[in-house]
């Protein structure tokens, strides 16, 4: 039985392809490990991220570390997948020529047939074009779950995992090169999500971070409307989910009936990921973002009337080739003012192909960007750390990830993994990992908060 290491860069959508990938090669006789400390020996699969420079340079030195690796003969083959080599294909070829085998975003199961096994497709995935690749595949023959059937490997602890449902983005903002590596935005059939929900659900998965290049959007490509709501709602019915999390919400044309179901379904998150980018009226008329200074603060204000207790993530862009000094002041104004529980803020790089990239001259200083960005976070750390003290005394529903030193260490609904605040609660208190329990939090820092189940 050969062993394949994945190494997965990037976004969490990457990680869900790898884990389907994994789930077929396991079908087919490979034994699967992910982000080994120590991959050695047989065969290595990277999925690159290709979104921003220093993604491309962190997936094109994780490339060339195990390019390496097989000319010392510590592998026997590297196979490189993904967003960079889907955009980057002839110049990665040419350049690293110790990789095996270059595929894209879409065709990544041809490494199935160049292994020399035999391609599946799990039953839910028959009839649709979701996975865009060109394989006549055979079904496994060997047993699944009862069911519809998913054959996919989670490399995440087994009580949350992440639910693609759509993929590609139809927007276009100057900056943006997911569409030149995504296209169009491409929804999966609700049933199919669904069932997998279920099929995962049976399995012990109790939170489902649902994901998509572009959330708010779903479904207008196969029924003709935004189909977020309904699509959400269906899946708090399902026996055995305990949240639902919703990640990358667009501000424009936002489905406000998505509000009702976050507000009135228990185990939906009163938690909603939606990049804002800026402020300024002029920033987001060149970043084309077809929204308005005032229609976001409308947007801002509405979400928190209709949701009491909503908790925001956004991410904001300074540097964009045009910000004035003004601009820049707007966007710290609205960031004070809108109190974003959860902020993720970056400089930006031009991007090869983008309209920005082809349009713009990158004309804010580098070390401008890096002191308007330094600002912005320290506003954000002032009101983070203010968000997390006022919840000293409250009792929290706490999911327990993991254990690490001293701490078990869990999240709220109100926390995303991996990248927002989490809670740490003392290991003598003898709790299980994937269980809820209500947490009574007696201490926060700038971002994490403490707590005991003595309550």
């Amino acid at each position: 039985m050969k062993t394949i290491d994945f190494i997965s860069l990037g976004c969490s959508k990457n990680l869900v392809d790898s884990e389907m990938l994994m789930g077929l090669m396991e079908a087919n006789g490979y034994r699967c490990t992910h982000d080994s400390d120590d991959p050695h020996g047989e065969i290595v699969v990277v999925n690159t991220c290709g979104f921003i420079n220093d993604a491309k340079e962190e997936s094109i030195n994780t490339i060339l570390e195990f390019a390496q690796a097989k000319t010392e003969g510590r592998i026997e083959k590297l196979y490189v997948m993904g967003c960079l080599s889907e955009r980057y294909l002839a110049e990665l070829e040419a350049e690293i020529p110790e990789v095996d085998g270059w595929y894209g975003k879409f065709n990544y199961r041809k490494l199935l047939e160049d292994l020399k096994t035999h391609p599946l497709t799990p039953p839910c995935m028959e009839g649709s074009d979701y996975l865009q690749d060109e394989i006549v595949a055979e079904k496994v023959t060997t047993p699944r779950p009862s069911g519809r059937g998913w054959e996919r490997v989670l490399t995440t602890p087994r009580h949350y995992a992440y639910i693609k449902i759509s993929e590609g983005c139809d927007r276009h903002c100057a900056y943006c090169a997911i569409p030149l590596i995504t296209g169009r935005h491409q929804s999966r059939p609700m049933d199919e999500i669904l069932d997998e929900v279920r099929h995962l659900a049976k399995g012990g998965t109790k939170e489902f971070q649902v994901i998509a290049q572009e959330l708010t959007y779903y479904g207008v490509d196969l029924y003709g409307e935004q189909k977020i709501a309904e699509l959400v709602d269906k899946m708090a019915d399902i026996e055995g989910v305990e949240w639902i999390r919703l990640h990358y919400a667009y501000p424009t044309h936002f489905p406000w009936q998505l509000l009702d179901v976050i507000r009135e379904r228990k185990n939906v998150c009163k938690y909603l990921d939606i990049a804002l980018q800026h402020i300024s009226d002029n920033m987001l008329s060149r970043m084309r973002r077809h929204v308005t200074k005032a229609e976001t603060y409308e947007l801002v204000e509405r979400m928190r009337r209709e949701v009491p207790g909503l908790h925001l993530r956004t991410t904001l862009m300074v540097g964009f080739p045009g910000e004035t000094e003004a601009d820049f002041q707007e966007l710290i104004a609205f960031t004070k003012w809108a109190r974003f529980e959860r902020m993720g803020a970056f400089a930006y790089s031009a991007e090869d192909g983008t309209y920005s990239g082809d349009h713009y001259k990158d004309d804010v200083p580098e070390d401008v960007k890096q002191a308007r960005l330094d600002k912005l976070m320290r506003v954000q750390q002032r009101i983070s750390a203010e968000i997390e003290a006022g919840k000293i005394g409250q009792t929290l529903r706490t999911i327990i990830d993991r254990r690490e030193g001293d701490y078990f260490v869990g999240r709220t609904e109100f926390c995303s993994p991996e990248v927002d605040p989490e809670v740490l609660i003392p290991a003598d208190e003898e709790l299980q990992i994937g269980q809820f329990y209500d947490v009574r939090i007696t201490d926060s820092e700038e971002f994490d908060i403490y707590g005991t189940t003595k309550i």
